[in-house]
């Protein structure tokens, strides 16, 4: 069968997969651009994102907004999702078993997307879509290459809101992201 973003939308919606849809507001279905070139995967929704079902609306969203200005880019051109579609409670790490439940609705975006370039913001996303052992504080910035993808990992904005010094890192990793992609579109 032939998904739709629609299709994924409404199962996102319906999900029982695990008990953090019985104790969730609303689904944080990915956002942005169904063109896009550029996907950026964070771990789960926080406080915030349950309540308004929006990707990154609270402070962290403002400091990914900061990011995308200072360095050329926009929410409107790029597709910002998490592997989970639901508040962990206590914005707890995600549990293997979530993890696992909602992965292939990440699956389906990506398919539907074809991202040239992926970002996963934050240790966990790393470590589930690059590599087990990724380790986000020697390995951000860095490249890997898979099915005619570029993915790359950069700390999660909230870290910035817990460590300011780290925004300069994150903006060149940001940086890094705009040039490859200008790579892809030559």
């Amino acid at each position: 069968m032939q998904y739709t973003w629609n299709d994924i939308e409404q199962h996102i919606a319906a999900c029982t997969q695990c008990p953090l849809g019985q104790t969730r507001n609303l689904p944080v279905m990915g956002r942005g651009s169904h063109e896009a070139d550029i996907m950026l995967i964070a771990e789960a929704p926080g406080a915030q994102e349950d309540q308004q079902g929006i990707p990154f609306v609270g402070r962290s969203g403002e400091i990914l907004d900061r990011l995308f200005r200072d360095c050329g880019l926009s929410r409107e051109e790029v597709y910002i999702t998490n592997i989970l579609k639901c508040h962990p409670p206590g914005n707890r790490d995600p549990r293997e078993e979530e993890k696992e439940a909602c992965f292939p609705y990440l699956k389906y975006e990506t398919f539907l997307l074809k991202p040239g370039i992926i970002v996963c913001l934050g240790r966990v996303a790393a470590q589930r879509i690059i590599s087990p052992d990724f380790k986000i504080t020697r390995q951000h910035g860095t490249w890997t290459y898979r099915r005619n993808c570029m993915l790359t990992a950069t700390y999660h904005p909230s870290a910035i809101l817990r460590d300011p010094a780290k925004y300069d890192e994150v903006k060149r990793d940001f940086q890094e992201v705009v040039s490859k992609r200008s790579d892809l579109m030559r």
